[in-house]
C-alpha cells in the first residue's frame, strides 16, 4: 500500500479511510474472491427470465471480468438450467463453477451430474421458516441436510453450507444445527446468509465474530440483501472480519430489493480500502450494459459506478470545477476516474441547472461569437428552456437554440 492510497492518480477519497484509529482492527483475508449468483439468485427477481444463450453470454462477460467463481444455476429447476451449468463446468474459462441445491440428494445428484466442482447447499437454519415456510419437522430438516451434505462430500464436491435465514434465527440455536449437521454431514465452507437483509452495521461484526469463533477453521462467505439498502456496507464489515467470500450479482439483480451488487462493492473495497480483489474493473460498464440489455432490468441513469449519466456535470459550480481542472486534475471533481469502471470522462452538458460556463464552454466548442452579457441572456433562455422541457439539451439543440436566440437578439 502506498503512502498515500486514498489519494492517487486515478481516486481521491477521504484520508480519514485509512487513519491508524481506522484501520487498527482491520481482519481482511489476503485475497477477497468474488462469487457470482447472477444466473442463479438473479434471475429470481420477478419478472426475469434468462434463456440458455444469455446466460451462457453473462457468464462469459463475468469470466473476462476475472469473477473467481460463478453459482451457474439449479439443475433440478429445468432441462435448459441443467444444460447451461453442464456446458459451463465443462469450460476450462477461468472461473470454477458451482451450482445450487436444496438439501436433498436428488438435487445433488444432478449436480454431480453436470460436473460442477461445488455445491452451494441449501439448509433450513431458522425455526419459524421451517415450521411456518418449509412446514417440516425439524428433525426432518436436519436429516435431510446430514444425508445430502454428506453425499456430495461423498461424491468429490466442495460443500458450501448455506444457512437460509441465519440472520433472523436464535444465534446458538442455529450454530448447534449447522455443527450438527456438519459432524454427521459435511460442510467445507459456510456462507453467511442475510435473507432478508435485515441485519445492521452494527451487528454485523457481532454476527461474524460469534460465528468465527465457533467455526474457526470454516472458510466464511458473504450472501447479503438489500432491503434497507445495507447489503454493501454489511458485506465489507463481514470482510473486515476475516470473511473471505463475496456472493453478489451484477447490478445488484434479485429477490425483492436485490443481492449485493458485484460493481460497488469491488470498487468501494478498491478505492476506500485499498483492497483489490482481482476484478477487471475497466470491464463493469460493458458487463453491467450487457446483463441489463439481456434482463431487461431498469437501470437509474445516476446508479453508483455504472450509471449512463453519472458523469455528466450539469450544475454550474461543478461544471466550473471540472472545466479548470481538466484531465489531469479530475480526481478533484469525481471520486475516481471514469476510465476504472469502463465510462467515458465526465463531461459538462446543457440543462436548466448549468452555469455560464457550461454556456461558455459550448459557445467556444461551437465557435459562436458572443459578449458576456448575450452569454448570460442565453444562460437565462436556456433555465426557461430547460424548466420546460425537464430534460438535458443535445448538442445540435444548442447549437440552433445558440445561434437562433444570438441572431434575434442581434436583429
Amino acid at each position: 500500500m502506498t503512502d498515500t492510497p486514498w489519494l492517487n492518480e486515478n481516486w481521491h477519497t477521504s484520508p480519514w479511510n485509512f487513519a491508524p484509529e481506522v484501520t487498527k482492527d482491520w481482519k481482511f483475508p489476503k485475497q477477497i474472491k468474488i462469487h457470482d449468483v447472477t444466473l442463479r439468485d438473479g434471475e429470481q427477481q420477478a419478472g426475469l427470465a434468462f434463456d440458455y444463450d444469455d446466460k451462457i453470454r453473462i457468464a462469459e462477460g463475468l469470466a473476462e471480468a476475472g469473477v473467481h467463481r460463478i453459482e451457474a444455476g439449479m439443475p433440478v429447476v429445468s432441462k435448459d438450467d441443467a444444460r447451461v451449468v453442464s456446458d459451463l463446468a465443462k469450460r476450462n474459462f477461468g472461473p470454477k463453477i458451482y451450482s445450487f441445491a436444496r438439501c436433498m440428494v436428488d438435487d445433488v445428484k444432478r449436480a454431480v451430474d453436470a460436473g460442477v466442482g461445488g455445491v452451494i447447499m441449501e439448509v433450513p437454519s431458522s425455526q419459524h421458516l421451517i415450521e411456518k415456510g418449509y412446514r417440516w419437522e425439524l428433525e426432518r430438516a436436519i436429516d435431510l441436510s446430514i444425508e445430502s451434505t454428506k453425499y456430495a462430500h461423498d461424491q468429490g464436491l466442495e460443500v458450501v453450507f448455506f444457512p437460509i435465514d441465519f440472520t433472523r434465527s436464535d444465534l446458538s440455536w442455529v450454530m448447534d444445527l449447522i455443527e450438527k449437521v456438519g459432524n454427521e454431514g459435511h460442510m467445507d465452507g459456510l456462507a453467511l446468509v442475510d435473507t432478508m437483509g435485515v441485519t445492521s452495521i452494527h451487528a454485523m461484526p457481532y454476527f461474524v465474530r460469534a460465528v468465527k469463533a465457533r467455526f474457526p477453521d470454516t472458510p466464511l462467505e458473504a450472501h447479503f440483501h438489500m432491503d434497507f439498502g445495507l447489503g454493501v456496507a454489511n458485506t465489507i464489515m463481514a470482510c473486515a472480519e476475516g470473511v473471505e467470500v463475496i456472493q453478489s450479482t451484477v447490478l445488484g439483480l434479485g429477490e425483492r430489493a436485490g443481492n449485493v451488487p458485484m460493481e460497488e462493492t469491488v470498487m468501494a473495497l478498491l478505492t476506500l480500502y485499498g483492497i483489490d480483489c482481482g476484478i477487471k474493473t475497466e470491464k463493469l460498464k460493458s458487463l453491467a450494459d450487457m446483463v441489463a440489455e439481456v434482463s431487461g432490468a431498469i437501470v437509474p441513469r445516476n446508479r453508483p459506478i455504472v450509471g449512463d449519466d453519472l458523469f455528466k456535470i450539469e450544475s454550474g459550480i461543478i461544471a466550473t470545477w471540472l472545466l479548470n481542472c481538466g484531465e489531469e486534475d479530475l480526481t478533484t471533481v469525481v471520486p475516481f476516474r471514469p476510465s476504472m469502471v469502463g465510462q467515458k470522462s465526465p463531461v459538462a452538458v446543457i440543462g436548466k441547472g448549468c452555469g455560464i460556463d457550461n454556456v461558455k464552454h459550448y459557445l467556444d466548442k461551437f465557435q459562436i461569437q458572443y459578449t458576456e452579457e448575450q452569454a448570460m441572456e442565453l444562460l437565462m433562455a436556456i433555465k426557461e428552456w430547460g424548466l420546460k422541457a425537464k430534460r438535458l439539451m443535445e448538442d445540435d439543440e444548442f447549437r440552433r437554440f445558440a445561434e437562433d436566440f444570438l441572431e434575434k437578439k442581434s436583429a
